[in-house]
């Protein structure tokens, strides 16, 4: 990617998430894996599983990163189908409206709505992990705090160097500036008034960090000691351990924003992958 030349930057943002579906559609399946589209609730999606997938195989409700604003089901098809394998399960990647045409909480209501089909369609909850990276991630823990209200919960959540705190006042954002070439600052300045408009970014569905994590399942975070929001991760921890909640908080040194997104290019990526998967056969055993 170094060697190529740099690309005008994009006209807009509709360029820019045209330009991300282009370059990532084109990464092939996991061997052994289909990818088919799905309707829930009204809201679209991308379903990845196994060829020869078990009836009751784990359902891991994965919401995709971008700031809110882009990348798609279709961008994360490829690294779906990875999952899929390596966790033996369906994994759901929601394409959730995007800001700033739809602000919050229009994506935590796509997500939630999804979570619900399940429900409807009578599937048993112990089988279905909540999932998601970088604002994805924070969704994650937003239709947490969604499912905690109702009391009905998943059997577990993955949040991958998850946006939770939308007040951007981390102090890893200035100590992990030079390291983190992916997020910034500058990154969720811009991104978190798109997404939340009027919305107080302490209310604790936008910013699940200030949520009541009380009878939560159990989480399971991955993170990059080189990101900016490396804080984030350690937060939720600290606060969810205080609620009770079974945590597990894996940081990785020296790796970048979302690099469980590379498997299995590195062994860190699959490392990752390999936790993830170890937790989804725990929780939904």
């Amino acid at each position: 990617m170094a060697a190529r030349p740099v690309p005008p930057p994009p006209a807009d943002i509709a360029e820019h998430r045209s330009r991300i579906d282009e370059a990532m559609a084109q990464m092939p399946l996991a061997e052994g894996t289909v990818a088919e589209p799905f309707v829930r609730s009204g809201v679209a999606g991308i379903e990845c599983r196994p060829v020869e997938v078990a009836d009751n195989a784990p359902i891991v409700l994965y919401f995709h990163g971008g700031g809110f604003r882009i990348a798609s089901a279709l961008a994360y098809r490829s690294y779906g189908s990875h999952l899929a394998a390596v966790l033996g399960a369906r994994v759901l990647l929601v394409e959730y409206r995007l800001a700033p045409e739809n602000k919050f909480p229009k994506a935590v209501d796509d997500c939630f709505a999804v979570w619900e089909s399940l429900l409807a369609e009578g599937i048993d909850t112990g089988r279905i992990v909540i999932a998601g990276d970088s604002a994805g991630g924070g969704l994650a823990a937003s239709v947490t705090m969604h499912a905690l209200a109702d009391g009905v919960l998943p059997a577990g959540v993955i949040c991958c160097s998850p946006w939770v705190d939308l007040t951007i006042t981390a102090d890893t954002y200035d100590t992990n500036a030079e390291s983190d070439k992916l997020f910034s600052r500058t990154s969720a300045e811009e991104a978190a008034p798109a997404y939340l408009g009027s919305a107080d970014p302490m209310n604790p569905i936008a910013s699940p960090l200030f949520g009541d994590w009380d009878g939560a399942p159990p989480l399971l975070i991955l993170v990059g000691d080189a990101e900016v929001l490396l804080d984030d991760s350690r937060k939720l921890a600290e606060v969810a351990k205080a609620a009770g909640v079974d945590v597990t908080l894996s940081i990785y040194p020296e790796m970048p924003h979302i690099w469980t997104m590379s498997y299995p290019a590195f062994p860190e990526a699959v490392e990752g992958v390999t936790e993830m998967a170890e937790f989804v056969a725990r929780v939904t055993a």
